[in-house]
């Protein structure tokens, strides 16, 4: 079998960051790096789930709705994929910290956490999402359109 896109990625240099990961054709998936691979302890269940549910709700809510196709967690847990349809690389650097802000700075019922909602609504963190987003902000704010690339 041919070896996979992020298989050829070096995870013994990758740093916490933003970086394409792939395009296909009009779809741009983005790393969304969290975590120092293999240095860093990774992201606990609960605090992804809840970082996934809150950054999803955001970025389906905001002028670029009909752009976004999937946010989710990598099962390394060391970050997150995020899927989009012909959205500038900018629009998306942008977003993204938005979603981290809005999630640092979030209060009140995570949306979709009732077992009527979610497959595993009692595996959230509130408190973790908001230590997650609050320890990435500093690093999307230093993430341009150049330093995309691993």
């Amino acid at each position: 079998m041919k070896r996979i896109a992020s298989f050829e990625v070096d995870h013994t240099v990758l740093e916490k960051g933003m970086y394409i990961s792939r395009v296909d054709g009009d779809v741009v998936t983005y790393d969304i790096r969290t975590r120092k691979p293999n240095v860093e302890e990774v992201m606990d269940n609960a605090s992804i789930h809840t970082v996934e549910h809150l950054f999803a709700t955001f970025v389906r809510n905001s002028e670029f709705t009909d752009k976004i196709i999937y946010f989710g967690p990598m099962g390394c847990r060391t970050g997150f994929y995020f899927l989009v349809r012909d959205m500038a690389h900018e629009d998306a650097i942008k977003l993204t910290r938005e979603a981290f802000a809005f999630i640092a700075s979030f209060e009140g019922q995570v949306p979709g956490v009732s077992a009527v909602e979610c497959g595993n609504y009692r595996d959230h963190s509130l408190e973790g999402a908001v230590k997650e987003a609050e320890m990435f902000l500093p690093v999307i704010e230093k993430v341009t359109v150049e330093s995309l690339n691993y």
